[in-house]
């Protein structure tokens, strides 16, 4: 990890965003704000949720990008614009320079999903250029500015920005217009900050009772980090599955924001943001991608605290790729501990197939997985398999019925090298 100092002093202010708001009044979508029955009855509260999901490009970073660009217009026009983004900043970035006739050129990661890339063609039309390169956000950004060096285009950052924040912040604007009780908790998604540093400033400044809590991804939690060491912290590696959270370093502005109005922040699993995502949709009919899901995965973290409370979840976006259902699928049956894979040795004789599923699997698993090549001249072999059980508890008894019918095994879901490898 390296550390960096903080030595820019401004901030956004509650009537910065209130101009914003005018700018984008006829421009984004006044999202709603949805009290979730559900939801509500599950954690015995009052849950709200902002639908940014719904958003004109499913994501609240329209916002932001479009505040900002329009701020900058008749340079912007002159120049061309340049920005990096896993995905929902591009997008914004994409819609703005379409609308307002601005060229830009859009650095993205490779491994952004296929679905965020096309949707950013088809908001920029012929007016950007995208480029695919790296492996993160980070990796992007850095090409990025080198662009913006070269070609002396202007950079839009995705969060490390006033303008970008105060536009980010009507989110917040809109939620207290909109809701009639006191909020007692507002839970959003981190990556850079952005979203955050905005809604808190204008929430904690109309209602400082209410508690803000970020959530971060277990896997890239750098505001998280940065906090808790007091100075802005980059992550040496981080896990790009929330990859709309999916940050190394968060920004100079959005530390300091954070810093001073966000009352906590948690990091989830991925695995646990996966059923999340798989609730939200099978439940609600809510199309959520990762950093979409954030707040509502930590409810659970918070079940005793919000109990009889009012709580806002902002769900920040909706832009998944219907081609990574199975992944996220996966990653919420292995968190939920009921999904197991084992390399198992498998006598080399006619039946011991037969014997294991009769004498091994219980009438509710299911086999996922099944690898297996029978070699000549061997009394064993291994075989790779995965077994989907229909309770966590399940588990220590699928365990003993193995060892008590003689089938040695090796648990692969414990062994982060073989996982890896092989699944």
């Amino acid at each position: 990890m390296t550390k960096t100092a903080v030595s820019d002093s401004k901030t956004v202010q509650v009537e910065d965003i209130l101009i914003a708001n005018q700018f984008l009044k006829d421009v984004v979508v006044h999202t709603p704000l949805q009290k979730n029955k559900r939801l509500s009855e599950k954690y015995g509260c009052h849950v709200y949720i902002k639908r940014e999901d719904l958003q004109h490009v499913r994501s609240f970073k329209l916002r932001g990008a479009f505040y900002k660009i329009k701020r900058i217009e008749r340079e912007a026009r002159e120049k061309g614009i340049v920005c990096a983004s896993a995905g929902n900043h591009a997008q914004g970035v994409a819609y703005a320079c379409a609308q307002l006739g601005i060229s830009g050129k859009i650095f993205m990661p490779q491994t952004t999903p296929k679905q965020k890339v096309n949707q950013v063609e088809m908001f920029g039309k012929s007016f950007v250029e995208i480029i695919l390169v790296g492996d993160t956000f980070d990796d992007s950004s850095k090409h990025a500015k080198k662009c913006a060096e070269d070609e002396n285009r202007i950079f839009i950052h995705p969060f490390d920005d006033l303008d970008i924040i105060a536009g980010q912040g009507t989110v917040a604007l809109e939620v207290m217009n909109d809701i009639e009780e006191p909020i007692d908790f507002v839970f959003a998604s981190i990556g850079g900050g952005g979203l955050m540093s905005g809604i808190s400033t204008y929430i904690k400044n109309l209602s400082p009772a209410t508690k803000m809590i970020g959530v971060e991804p277990e896997g890239a939690a750098s505001m998280k980090t940065s906090i808790e060491k007091d100075e802005i912290t980059t992550l040496n590696h981080i896990d790009k599955f929330v990859d709309g959270a999916a940050v190394q370093c968060v920004g100079n502005h959005n530390f300091e924001i954070c810093r001073k109005y966000v009352d906590e922040i948690v990091a989830i699993p991925e695995g646990k943001v996966c059923t999340a995502i798989l609730n939200l949709y099978n439940e609600h009919a809510i199309i959520a991608e990762p950093a979409g899901a954030l707040p509502i995965a930590a409810l659970d973290d918070y079940k005793e605290k919000i109990k009889g409370k009012s709580v806002v979840c902002v769900i920040s976006g909706g832009n998944n790729d219907i081609g990574r259902m199975q992944e996220i699928k996966e990653k919420s049956l292995l968190h939920e501990g009921l999904l197991h894979y084992f390399i198992i040795n498998f006598p080399q004789r006619a039946g011991a197939l037969r014997q294991f599923l009769d004498t091994v699997l219980g009438p509710d698993d299911d086999i996922t997985t099944f690898e297996y090549t029978k070699k000549h001249n061997k009394e064993n072999g291994p075989g790779l398999v995965g077994i989907e059980l229909k309770r966590k508890e399940d588990h220590a008894g699928l365990l003993q019925r193995m060892k008590q019918s003689g089938f040695p095994f090796t648990e692969v879901n414990k062994d982060s090298t073989l996982f890896e490898l092989l699944i």
